[in-house]
């Protein structure tokens, strides 16, 4: 007997191919990728400088001169010393990068929901699907969802701080958390303006699970280069914002066209 139940539609894909020729093709949406390069960078940066430097400020005292070393217990003590001393200058550096790039993150939201509806704009031509367009209201909405995006963030990298400990599965799993809180920022941009809540976000990137992963993976990655982590993520920024929107506009509109 002949099975007459509708078929679940398949997720249309658009391939990061696709958006990187569709974006460089672009002189507006170049120009103003551009622009938010230097954005992103600059506020990193100088979140970044701020924050270690107050940290510095009022931890250096602890770590100067170190124990005396003139027996081996107190060369024992020292390499200890040594040893936390460099720590805990990674772990802060890693720390402060992270929260000054969610403090740019969250300042330069409405430009990038910017670039992301003008991305879908002018891809979709006709189909594209009107939001409630920009205003002081909008902007407002989208900084407010920005920091929830951030704060979301914070707590996602205490989870990730103590599933790091867990040995080989830990490292795969802090990777896979930071990759779909990686799509989740990039999400983040085209359902805001259609004023979805964090809610309705995550059921989208865990529906869209094979989206979400392609789109999180190479940020994720990215993201855990050394001292190179701002710049990286600052130039893919565009890109990545400009091919969620392409993806999460796909299937929104496949939805819309199921009979």
């Amino acid at each position: 007997m002949e099975n007459t139940q509708p078929k679940t539609p398949v997720a249309p894909t658009i391939p990061l191919s696709t958006s990187v020729s569709f974006l460089l093709g672009r002189k507006r949406l170049l120009g103003w990728s551009i622009v938010l390069i230097a954005l992103t960078v600059v506020l990193t940066w100088t979140g970044f400088l701020l924050t270690t430097g107050l940290v510095d400020h009022y931890t250096a005292s602890f770590f100067e001169g170190g124990p005396a070393r003139q027996s081996w217990w107190r060369w024992i003590k020292y390499g200890g010393w040594l040893v936390a001393k460099y720590l805990y200058v990674l772990v802060t550096r890693i720390i402060a990068f992270f929260l000054a790039f969610l403090l740019a993150y969250t300042l330069t939201t409405p430009f990038y929901s910017f670039l992301s509806n003008s991305a879908e704009k002018i891809f979709w031509g006709k189909e594209f699907q009107e939001d409630d367009g920009f205003s002081l209201a909008g902007i407002a909405k989208d900084l407010f969802e920005g920091a929830k995006i951030a704060i979301f963030g914070l707590l996602i990298t205490i989870v990730a701080l103590a599933v790091g400990f867990i040995p080989i599965v830990g490292q795969f799993a802090v990777f896979l958390i930071y990759t779909y809180y990686s799509a989740l920022m990039f999400v983040d941009y085209p359902a805001s303006r259609r004023r979805w809540g964090l809610g309705k976000k995550l059921l989208w990137l865990r529906h869209y699970s094979g989206h979400t992963f392609r789109l999180g993976l190479i940020p994720a990655a990215v993201s855990m280069i050394p001292l190179l982590n701002v710049f990286l993520l600052a130039f893919i920024f565009p890109l990545f914002t400009v091919h969620a929107a392409l993806n999460f506009s796909a299937v929104e509109l496949s939805r819309t066209r199921i009979p």
